[in-house]
């Protein structure tokens, strides 16, 4: 599988040798440990999901691990292309996305964002489907940027809002608090398409958070003992 690429290739970071077996190993382990979570939906998120039309995903970066097993869950054969940056923490999980079946449009906000996110909207023309976090890659947390609303009209496809619900998950000190959900927990996984006239809208950012916010709630704290 090749993996796309859109800035200039001297500045991209690439793993190479243990560093990319590790990654690849890192990512054999996740898939295991995704396969082993027992994931929910409704009919209406199902039915989301598996309409096979060209469709930008959005999804908050801490939730990005079970967004990754996404295409085989619901999108079988449809890889999702996800921007990720060119710094060297992109080039471990641009190797470590390779593994889990996902493809890897390299960019960032100040390095080769506008050729990657040019790359996002050439791929989502041609047919295929694309991932972005919207809070990405360094914050602030839950903070709706407007590249994803950019990539969505310039392409003209349509917007999913992905949200998850960890039972039970470990939460990183990383500047996202990323979640880890728990082996063999149970993780409620949503849906929702963005109407069309809300990407035109003069607020179709804060449009954008809320419902990422309402889709994907605040980690419950664990029970007090004996509670």
């Amino acid at each position: 599988m090749s993996t796309a690429s859109a800035a200039p290739r001297a500045s991209i970071k690439v793993l190479s040798g243990w560093k990319k077996l590790l990654a690849r190993l890192a990512g054999l382990l996740v898939r295991t440990w995704s396969s082993s979570l027992r994931v929910t939906q409704s009919a209406a998120t199902r039915e989301v999901a598996a309409t096979r039309c060209p469709t930008l995903f959005v999804l908050w970066h801490n939730r990005l691990f079970v967004a990754a097993d996404l295409p085989h869950r619901f999108r079988e054969a449809r890889p999702i292309h996800c921007l990720i940056s060119t710094s060297n923490d992109g080039a471990w999980l641009s190797a470590f996305f390779e593994t889990m079946g996902l493809r890897a449009v390299r960019g960032s906000s100040s390095r080769g964002g506008r050729e990657a996110a040019s790359e996002l909207v050439r791929v989502l023309r041609a047919g295929h489907d694309a991932g972005i976090t919207p809070d990405g890659p360094r914050g602030p947390v839950h903070v709706c940027k407007p590249g994803a609303l950019v990539i969505a009209r310039r392409a003209g496809v349509r917007v999913v809002v992905v949200g998850v619900a960890y039972e039970s998950a470990w939460q990183l000190g990383s500047w996202d608090k990323f979640l880890l959900p728990r082996p063999f927990s149970r993780v409620r996984l949503a849906m929702r398409e963005i109407a069309a006239a809300d990407l035109h809208a003069p607020d179709a950012p804060l449009r954008l958070e809320k419902t990422l916010r309402d889709l994907n709630p605040p980690l419950a704290p664990p029970a007090a003992p004996g509670a």
